[in-house]
């Protein structure tokens, strides 16, 4: 049986999230994250486990479920590490025009070609 993705306690995402709903930056759920500095005493511990996570460039969707939060939740906490510097966000580049982007035929033969390895 499922479960529901949003299994928090209320309350505690409440005190996570400083009773905050919405993130200052928006995050896309590829938006790789990056550390830039080490985690300094009394920081929150969900910050001091996402920028341990994020030594090498993390997804935010990949931090979400390594912290078991809500996608919310992490998008509200990197909003914090990045007003104050201590990441860096990469976030994905849109394509100029659908011109730009590859033929489905292209696509379909490097599918077919993956499988066949």
């Amino acid at each position: 049986m499922r479960r529901p993705v949003d299994t928090g306690d209320p309350d505690r995402l409440y005190t996570v999230t400083g009773g905050r709903s919405r993130a200052e930056d928006s995050f896309d759920l590829v938006t790789l994250v990056v550390s830039e500095r080490e985690p300094t005493a009394g920081m929150q511990s969900e910050h001091v486990r996402i920028l341990e996570l994020c030594r090498h460039p993390t997804a935010l969707v990949e931090i979400a479920a390594d912290l078991r939060l809500p996608i919310t939740v992490v998008r509200i906490l990197l909003g914090d590490l990045l007003a104050t510097g201590s990441i860096t966000a990469r976030h994905p580049r849109a394509a100029p025009s659908v011109a730009s982007l590859p033929e489905s035929a292209l696509l379909q033969e490097v599918l077919h070609g993956l499988r066949n390895l």
